[in-house]
Parts: structure tokens; C-alpha cells; sequence
């Protein structure tokens, strides 16, 4: 039987110009479903959400060609997306699951493609449009400073996400607050360099796909680059191989050891804020790194 909706197949025959005829479920992450969508010419991988937030599949398409039009990571092209009162989804080229043959080839790659894009120019911190961090939104007001921009787009827009769940006793807060207003000089020996983030690449969000790295599910901003790096680290998954093609291509600033649990802090939030308590502890171990 196919997983697809009604509303769905009839979205996806108007935007395909093509009958869906067969649908097999795929994992679609925490917050959407997903399917393999045969239709005339191929499969196409579909994901959907009754949850889905008006733009949200538009502001995951619209990050993927960002990445796409770097030629640097290896992303799946975007077929079509619906955005109707009706149905949300987003349909993009399927790429088959295959492990790599030779895996230190792609370990490196993978590394040596990060390096690239984090080597793409950019204006400001922040992007044009606001998106997604997994189901909550990600606030991308362009700052001239990375400190401005975390604290203001990162940290307290999670802190008041984590305040309405009831997830912040009184001492987790203060130290949260603390932190936040020691971010100047916590961080007043980083340089100011954007850089384009794939912004949640964490081991699921890379596919296995051979030899070359695919990656999925983005929330496009542009940060400093330790973001992604500490954000990699902090969940493993990476091969040690991946960290060592970066730095030898764009060695990270001095000092990235002290800063790690800082830039790991965003994410840990996020998690948080989806998650639960559980990640109540991670988080305050990182603030007492620094208050």
C-alpha cells in the first residue's frame, strides 16, 4: 500500500507532470515523512509533514542550491516544492544508498570539500532569510559581528525557546545568562570571517552514497566556521581522517580549543529544545567552561 496521502500524490502528479506509482517508506528524520516515489524517468525522494511550518520546505530547498552553487559539497538537486494549505513537501533528485569503496578517500573528501566551502566569501553573518534549525526556527538577521550575531540569532532566541518549555531552572539560566553576556570577550580573538554553513552536520545528515559525500537536511546560515567543525565534534561520526584534510587545506584559528564547547553550545540548545532534559546537563557542563 502506498504511505502517500491523497493530497500528496495528487501535489506531487501535478509538480512531476507524472503519476506517482509506487511509494516505499524512508526514514524522514524527527519531524517529516518520507518516501521513494517512483514516477516515469526514475525515483524521487519525497518528504512531507502535516506539522510542517508554512516555508519551511522552501527555505530546505532554497539552502541546498546555496550549497549546490558553491561546487564544493555534493547535495541532491531540488525537483519540486509544494507549499499549499493543503500539502508541504519537498521532492528531490534520489540518490541511491551505497557504501564507500575505498572510505579514507571519502573521509578526506568530505574534509577537503568543507574546506572549500568554508572558503567561500561572505558579506555578514546571518543570510536573507530566516529558516530552520530541525522544527524550530532559526532567526538569520545579518550582523557585522559574530559575537552580535551568536548572541542574538543563537543563544538567546534558543534561551527563550528553553524558558517557554519550562527547561531552564533558575541556576541553569543564570549560567546561561552569564555566558551570554561574557560572549564579547569570550570571543574577542576569533576573526571576523563568514563563512557558508551547512549548519546541522551531524553524522545522519551525511548519506552513503560510495565515495563521494552527499549531504542533506540544511540549516544554511553564514557563521563562523567553528560552528560546523565543534558542531561535528561534539556527536562523532566524522572520521579523524575528515578533520585532519580540513586543517591541512584551512587550518582553524588558534585558540579553537577554547572556544569548542562555546560553539557547541548552540546546538546543545537545540537539542534541548527538541529533546528534553537530557540534554540539561551537556548543556550547563559547557557554560562552566567559561562562568
Amino acid at each position: 500500500m502506498s504511505p502517500l496521502p491523497p493530497a500528496l500524490r495528487d501535489a506531487l502528479k501535478d509538480a512531476l507532470g507524472a503519476e506517482p506509482r509506487n511509494a516505499t517508506p524512508l526514514s524522514g528524520g524527527m519531524i517529516n515523512n518520507a518516501a521513494r516515489v517512483v514516477i516515469d524517468g526514475g525515483p524521487v525522494f519525497v518528504k512531507w509533514s502535516e506539522r510542517a511550518e508554512p516555508g519551511h520546505f522552501t527555505a530546505e530547498s532554497d539552502g541546498l542550491c546555496r550549497l549546490q552553487a558553491t561546487h564544493t559539497l555534493r547535495v541532491p538537486e531540488t525537483i519540486a516544492v509544494g507549499e499549499s494549505d493543503a500539502v508541504r513537501f519537498l521532492a528531490l533528485e534520489y540518490i541511491e544508498p551505497q557504501p564507500a569503496p575505498h572510505p579514507s578517500k571519502r573521509a578526506r573528501r568530505l574534509g577537503e570539500q568543507l574546506a572549500a566551502l568554508h572558503m567561500s566569501a561572505q558579506v555578514a553573518f546571518g543570510l536573507e532569510i530566516d529558516n530552520w534549525i530541525g522544527a524550530l526556527p532559526q532567526p538569520n538577521a545579518p550582523h557585522a559581528r559574530w559575537s552580535d550575531f551568536y548572541r542574538d540569532c543563537r543563544l538567546l532566541p534558543m534561551v527563550d525557546i528553553a524558558r517557554a518549555k519550562r527547561l531552564l531552572p533558575p541556576a541553569r539560566e543564570a549560567l546561561l545568562m552569564r555566558l551570554i553576556e561574557a560572549l564579547d570577550n569570550l570571543l574577542v580573538d576569533l576573526p571576523s570571517r563568514p563563512a557558508l554553513l551547512h549548519g546541522d552536520l551531524w553524522a545522519g545528515n551525511l548519506l552513503e552514497a560510495g565515495d563521494e559525500p552527499v549531504v542533506v537536511d540544511p540549516a544554511v546560515y553564514c557563521g563562523d566556521r567553528e560552528m560546523e567543525i565543534a558542531y561535528m565534534e561534539l556527536f562523532g561520526g566524522f572520521s579523524q581522517e575528515t578533520f585532519d584534510a580540513y586543517r591541512a587545506i584551512y587550518p582553524l584559528d588558534a585558540g579553537y580549543g577554547r572556544r569548542r564547547a562555546l560553539h557547541q553550545l548552540y546546538p546543545l540548545l537545540s537539542h534541548l529544545n527538541h529533546f528534553g532534559e537530557q540534554y540539561g546537563p551537556a548543556v550547563e557542563r559547557a557554560c562552566r567552561e567559561y562562568v
